[in-house]
């Protein structure tokens, strides 16, 4: 019988396990939104008390992960090997539910992160890894643009400082003209929440979020930091079942509630100077 891997993570690295056992929690449902083997696989061979730490699984990243498959699905239709860089990747699976034979993904993460993600996902000529912070402007180099980029961040700009994030989607437009980059933003009011100390469970405290932008600033926010993004287009979370599927989804459409909820946020590059 296989040992299964226990797990050494603390602060935003832990994250990745969250995120594992709310998308593994909707995949192994009969009735799931997300169809994902190898997610399942990986969280069954990790030794941890997810329930413990996190709760009962419940749908929000699987949400942001099937939303985010649609999107890149759609761009890889008209770029299908382009290339694809995934900021924060943890151990999400995406590369491997979008893998069409031609695209390039480059994963990047913290080396700790990394060296967990390579017990289960053992990278390749095209799909590659990269042990480094977000905010290591290295990871650019190894981006082939010839065939065009996408960036996706999926929760991780909130970890990050205001300027850090601008400055690096000011960094992006400089050297990637015409990417497109797709990232999750949470609302003012939670990331306050974070920062006095916000625990999911008795046993686990979620990590200070400092950026938080409400959904109505979004877009000016943008293009006042980079007049290169040509174009915005927000996309709210939607639920599959149950109580969320009726009261979050509604309060969607409830003017200023619904400026105050989390979003995936779609941004353009343009290819010239603005």
């Amino acid at each position: 019988m296989q040992t299964r891997y226990v797990p050494n993570l603390t602060g935003i690295p832990e994250t990745m396990l969250w995120t594992l056992h709310n998308r593994a929690g909707e995949a192994k449902r009969p009735d799931g939104i997300l169809k994902d083997a190898e997610v399942v696989r990986i969280y069954e061979a990790i030794d941890y008390d997810f329930r413990k730490s996190f709760g009962r699984a419940e749908p929000s990243h699987a949400v942001r992960a099937v939303e985010t498959d649609r999107i890149l699905r759609a761009w890889l239709a008209t770029h299908p090997d382009g290339f694809v860089v995934s900021l924060g990747d943890g151990l999400e699976t995406q590369a491997q539910r979008l893998d069409n034979g031609q695209l390039r993904w480059l994963s990047v993460d913290l080396p700790e992160a990394v060296a967990i993600r390579e017990r289960f996902l053992t990278p390749s000529e095209r799909l590659r890894h990269f042990p480094v912070s977000a905010l290591d402007r290295a990871w650019m180099e190894q981006v082939d643009a010839s065939k065009g980029v996408f960036i996706i961040a999926q929760g991780l700009f909130m970890y990050f400082e205001e300027d850090a994030v601008r400055q690096l989607l000011v960094d992006i437009a400089e050297r990637f003209p015409g990417a497109e980059l797709l990232f999750d933003t949470i609302p003012r009011w939670f990331s306050q929440r974070t920062l006095k100390g916000l625990h999911r469970t008795r046993a686990y405290q979620v990590p200070p979020m400092p950026w938080g932008i409400n959904r109505d600033e979004v877009e000016a926010t943008l293009k006042r930091w980079e007049p290169r993004i040509s174009r915005v287009t927000l996309h709210p979370f939607t639920f599959p079942r149950g109580v969320h599927r009726y009261s979050y989804n509604l309060i969607n459409h409830v003017p200023w509630v619904k400026e105050r909820l989390p979003s995936l946020v779609h941004a353009h590059f343009s290819r010239t100077e603005a």
